[in-house]
């Protein structure tokens, strides 16, 4: 069984990624000493609005490169989406879900996996929480249970895709 703490990700987005955390290693960090460097030289830094402007960027980049970083250092490269094409749930799919108690027509659609392979805008499920852990290796059709916060939750699964 593969370690829950490692993300799997597709050659294109690891490649993805990497050039990602590339750019922002060398091209980004110089432009931010840059545009630090520039704002320092208005004078008081204060109550200089572009110094402080940027240095949050310097640290929401750096915060950037730091995810980039871990996630990448942890990452399985896999083949293709990692999603099971057989109608079982595995990471890289889409799954419909419907919640115990709501209207037939009530559903909703997660993505399971990695927010860097999310498809379009779908929430994402992270394999490894409780909700993920309980939908792996189960078919449309089946209902699972699992613990969330507020109690334990039943839910349908009414759709795995691609």
């Amino acid at each position: 069984m593969t370690d829950p703490s490692t993300t799997k990700l597709t050659k294109d987005t690891f490649e993805r990624l990497q050039a990602e955390l590339e750019d922002l290693t060398t091209r980004g960090r110089v432009e931010i000493a840059a545009a630090i460097e520039a704002a320092r030289a208005l004078g008081d830094l204060s109550e200089n609005g572009d110094y402080h402007a940027a240095k949050d960027a310097q640290g929401k980049m750096e915060a950037r490169i730091r995810q980039l970083q871990a996630l990448l250092k942890d990452a399985q490269v896999v083949d293709g989406p990692a999603g099971g094409g057989d109608g079982t749930v595995a990471a890289g799919c889409v799954v419909t879900l419907r919640y115990e108690g709501d209207d037939e027509d009530d559903t909703q659609q997660f993505f399971v996996g990695s927010i860097e392979e999310r498809p379009g805008d779908l929430t994402v499920v992270s394999p490894g929480s409780p909700l993920g852990q309980a939908l792996l290796g189960h078919r449309e059709g089946e209902t699972v249970e699992y613990a969330a916060p507020g109690g334990t939750l039943r839910v349908e699964v009414v759709e795995v895709g691609a």
